[in-house]
């Protein structure tokens, strides 16, 4: 994701993603996302409190991010990609998703508030899929998971602009988008 830079140490990072996580889990839980019902609604398009959320959590990153980044206290670590890789994760969220009603960061939330279902069948589900992903990495990593390989693109360097040429526009886009749901009278 990112990095600060080299003159921050390791453990600054991780105090700082701590920090940041234990935020995002607050506002998650605040939000109403940790609720079962709330993400059913979300996945049958009446409930669109989720979508908002994350809109929002989108659109706060994007622009944290790359003003961190245009001060030079921080350097963008991207990860390498490909169709594959989304189309096996999706595949892999999609059904725990599916299944259980939650997503990785909504099944943390949900525990903490002390939902059953979430620690029973979420937490072993997520160890389970985590440990059956690891076990066929090896097999997987050289086949489908390179399919449609892009590598490292942001979308700034894909359109040859610089960053604020484009973050500007996508933010927004994303407030355009947020006013156009809060409208719409679907929650």
């Amino acid at each position: 994701m990112f990095q600060l830079t080299k003159n921050k140490s390791n453990k600054a990072q991780l105090i700082w993603g701590l920090l940041i996580g234990i935020v995002f889990g607050f506002l998650l839980q605040k939000g109403g996302a940790t609720k079962y019902d709330v993400i059913v609604g979300q996945l049958l398009l009446i409930d669109h409190t989720v979508l908002k959320i994350m809109l929002s959590a989108v659109l706060t990153g994007m622009l944290g991010l790359y003003a961190l980044k245009a001060r030079g206290l921080i350097e963008l670590s991207l990860k390498s990609g490909s169709i594959g890789m989304n189309v096996i994760g999706g595949l892999i969220f999609g059904v725990g998703f599916a299944i259980l009603g939650y997503c990785p960061g909504t099944i943390a939330g949900a525990i903490g508030n002390g939902y059953l279902d979430a620690l029973t069948g979420g937490l072993p589900g997520i160890l389970i899929g985590s440990g059956l992903f690891a076990a066929i990495y090896p097999k997987v990593k050289d086949g489908v998971l390179k399919a449609g390989y892009y590598g490292d693109i942001t979308l700034p360097r894909l359109l040859k602009a610089k960053d604020w040429v484009v973050v500007i526009p996508v933010g927004i886009l994303i407030i355009l988008i947020l006013f156009l749901l809060e409208g719409s009278g679907v929650m």
